[in-house]
């Protein structure tokens, strides 16, 4: 069973993740109980996609160095454009020596962060946590030296230029998104994979793999050991720009890997026996190739195991997790402040809803419908009625647009999700929380799978990874991986991204 099983690396350098054993000379030790299985990893040869993320690196990092430069040099013309500055006067070789200082100090944090690493983006989610948390863990320490300094510095010049930066690195970092997948659309920088496995979990893999070209692998083949299915191909209508990806015949050998010249095969198998692991990962070692797996939902439960992730491919390196005590108080402060204020500020947008729906079609502005919640306590949920009075309550909701069930008013509400405002009223009272797990129907949840059952751990949201997702089309709990993410590693900056990434869906109409 893959949940017994200890990894051990020794090297010279720092412990590689589960997400490739991928350090050069390292010397991979696989204990599954009770059997002793010692692997020698020969050195990882260094391609032309090595070289490329080496180079792009450094280039993000002096992206950023310039990005913070300009934060604070665009903060000091605006602290003298607003007239507060009437008494104080900086020479610019100070301004230049202060960002520059800044820069770095901030760069080393979001290096200590992982910020800089491949594989780092969760649907982009992690890197703007990343880059709020050093931001403002670099404002309360700027904001006390102020205070213990002899140097006069004016805080409100502080305020603006330490609002700047996060700011400025989430649109830099969206541009340099942009750049990558550019190049890799291009052919620099791509890393040749093979997927073990074409079921579900290996054709969804290939999905996200396709539908990501910032990480720059390319799905060759699928690789699987039922004969019924070789021959067949994969082709990601919606997405795939290159050719289909077809079934080869298992299993995962040395051979097939330097045939294909594979850069790294992904184990889509959760269910993987373990001794069938174990022979695989030995033979794509042996081909001087990188391994990553896709975990059984066992493991993922587990709560010794935290997460990695490839763009939304979540996989598996066996971890503490630690839970800030104060995290769910300060959640709840945040939710009713968050929430009373935008149905405040709202409230006329709200009106206008309401009377258009009144307008287009007879029937109640409101739809209420039994959800279930934390530790599955059941609540009523609220949102702005999008279809047809008539239409049944508890059943699955139409993805298609031109369903004609769905209102003229409720197709414009759903595709800027302003049907889901009325939940700001589950906010306020509690039932639901501003970042979480989307709740689902009693019926659904009747049907849950264990691991499923995972999701009723912490209060529902309003948004969350899921939503942000390009599966977002699926079922909610046939994404459950993004869900046992976030409860594993939520914390106050994550849910921070989350809404920050909401807001730009929302104004781009997703």
């Amino acid at each position: 069973m893959l949940a017994r099983t200890h990894l051990e690396i020794r090297s010279t350098s720092a412990m590689s993740s589960l997400i490739g054993f991928s350090k050069p000379e390292a010397e991979l030790v696989v204990q599954p109980s009770p059997v002793h299985l010692q692997l020698a990893r020969p050195a990882v040869r260094h391609n032309a996609a090595a070289h490329f993320r080496r180079y792009f690196a450094a280039f993000e990092v002096i992206a950023d160095f310039a990005t913070i430069i300009l934060a604070v040099t665009l903060g000091y013309f605006i602290y003298y454009r607003l007239d507060l500055g009437k008494h104080i006067h900086y020479p610019a070789k100070a301004v230049v020596g202060v960002a520059s200082g800044l820069a770095v100090i901030i760069i080393l944090m979001l290096d200590r962060v992982g910020a800089y690493a491949r594989g780092n983006s969760l649907l982009r989610v992690r890197e703007t946590e990343q880059v709020v948390r050093v931001s403002a863990q670099a404002f309360l320490v700027a904001f006390a030296v102020s205070f213990f300094s002899s140097f006069l510095f004016s805080r409100w010049l502080l305020v603006i230029t330490l609002s700047l930066v996060p700011l400025l690195l989430f649109v830099q970092k969206n541009l340099m998104y942009l750049l990558v997948r550019k190049l890799h659309s291009k052919g620099y920088g791509i890393e040749k994979v093979l997927i073990y496995g074409s079921g579900h979990t290996g054709r969804r893999v290939y999905s996200v793999l396709r539908r990501s070209p910032k990480l720059g692998l390319d799905p060759l083949a699928f690789v699987d050991d039922n004969p019924d299915k070789v021959g067949a191909s994969v082709f990601e209508m919606a997405y795939e720009r290159r050719r289909p990806a077809s079934v080869v015949q298992g299993p995962i050998t040395r051979e097939l890997v330097w045939q294909y010249g594979a850069d790294l095969v992904v184990i889509a198998i959760p269910s993987a026996p373990h001794a069938k692991f174990i022979e695989t990962v030995q033979e794509v070692l042996a081909a001087n190739a990188r391994v990553s797996f896709v975990p059984g939902h066992t493991l993922l439960s587990d709560a010794w195991v935290g997460y990695e992730d490839i763009d939304g491919v979540l996989l598996a390196s066996f971890s503490k997790s630690s839970r800030w005590m104060g995290y769910e108080l300060a959640k709840r402060f945040c939710d009713f402040l968050i929430s009373s204020s935008l149905l405040m500020v709202c409230s006329p947008l709200l009106l206008v809803l309401a009377v258009l729906i009144k307008i287009d079609s007879t029937g109640p502005v409101f739809f209420r419908q039994l959800r279930v919640g934390q530790n599955g306590r059941r609540f009523k949920m609220w949102k702005f009625r999008t279809m047809t009075s008539g239409s049944p309550m508890y059943q699955y909701s139409p993805n298609v647009s031109s369903d004609p069930r769905i209102t003229r008013i409720g197709r414009f509400l759903r595709r800027t999700s302003f049907d889901e405002l009325p939940q700001l009223l589950n906010v306020l009272e509690g039932s639901m929380s501003m970042v979480g797990p989307r709740p689902e129907m009693p019926f659904i949840v009747e049907q849950y799978k264990p691991e499923h059952k995972q999701r009723l751990r912490i209060k529902p949201g309003i948004t969350g990874l899921w939503q942000l997702s390009g599966d977002r089309a699926s079922r909610i709990h046939e994404n459950i991986e993004y869900d046992l993410y976030y409860i594993q590693n939520r914390n106050f900056f994550m849910d921070l991204a989350i809404l920050l990434h909401t807001l730009v869906f929302a104004m781009r109409g997703v």
